[in-house]
């Protein structure tokens, strides 16, 4: 240690390892500031990830059951098909639920 800082401690005081972990604990129960936006963002991005992968999955599994069973391109054809499908439910819910609570903060926004 340098000189002159024989007494200064290089660990952290107890006070000072806990100071914070009461923001923390908030945070990880969802009750932080700033929280409820970034978890819309997280909802949002993960139904957009289902959308989208939903169309090249469906079809990778036609296009193995076209090679594993010699079916040509049927198995491609129903596999993109249901690939659609799925990606088109998937962006209905997401739009019933996108309706649904921008309807619920026009009632807060309206509440006195």
């Amino acid at each position: 240690m340098a000189r002159g800082l024989e007494h200064v401690s290089e660990q952290p005081t107890e006070k000072a390892q806990h100071a914070g972990r009461g923001d923390r604990q908030q945070d990880r129960n969802g009750d932080g500031p700033g929280r409820e936006p970034a978890r819309r963002n997280a909802k949002a991005y993960q139904f957009a990830m289902e959308a989208v992968f939903s169309i090249p999955i469906a079809g990778g599994l036609g296009w193995w059951a076209d090679k594993s069973f010699g079916t040509g391109p049927f198995g491609l054809l129903v596999g993109l098909a249901l690939g659609f499908a799925a990606f088109a439910m998937r962006l209905t819910r997401m739009r019933r639920l996108v309706e649904e609570a921008s309807a619920r903060a026009r009632e807060e926004a309206e509440e006195p």
